[in-house]
């Protein structure tokens, strides 16, 4: 109801600014761009290349958590028995472990988010360049996306007021 409501007062404003001032038609329109992606059939390829990626990396962490367990369990049953030399490179060789795993483990998320933009690029292209040919045929001043509040679309003949803005604002 909220972005209704930002979609609607943006609305007005525009409509002040634009059709009262310059008696210009402002043709405003509003696409939902979460619909359209979970309705595109590359979606489902992306997502399940996502997912696979995913799975490729909580694996590799599985087999990093085994070999430190197993480490682990080692070194507590043998820590009575070895010496002090030993003892301190075995709690070393755990702690380097650990230090991989945690490394793995942030590297693992930033790169699973990287995945996932490029992924999904080459889709939020296309919806943007369908938004585009949509309204220019339509002859749209303006389409605004439901699902971020954002113009996704500025038609030629829309009015840039932001030297105005900056003018009554005093900056250059």
């Amino acid at each position: 109801m909220n972005k209704i409501f930002k979609v609607f007062f943006l609305f007005v404003v525009m409509f002040a600014m634009n059709g009262f001032a310059n008696a210009q038609t402002v043709k405003i329109a509003h696409v939902n761009t979460n619909e359209v992606m979970n309705a595109m059939p590359e979606r489902t390829k992306a997502e399940k290349n996502l997912e696979n990626y995913y799975n490729e990396l909580q694996d590799q962490l599985k087999v990093m958590y085994t070999e430190y367990q197993t480490k682990l369990q080692e070194y507590q049953a043998n820590a009575e028995t070895m010496s002090n030399l030993v003892k301190q490179s075995k709690e070393k060789e755990l702690v380097d472990i650990e230090s991989r795993i945690t490394a793995f483990q942030a590297n693992a998320e930033s790169e699973f988010e990287n995945k996932r933009a490029e992924l999904l690029a080459p889709l939020l292209e296309k919806i943007q360049n369908a938004i585009n040919t949509v309204g220019k045929e339509k002859g749209y001043t303006y389409i605004l996306d439901v699902a971020t509040g954002a113009a996704v679309y500025i038609g030629t003949d829309a009015v840039d007021v932001t030297k105005d803005v900056k003018a009554k604002l005093g900056i250059k």
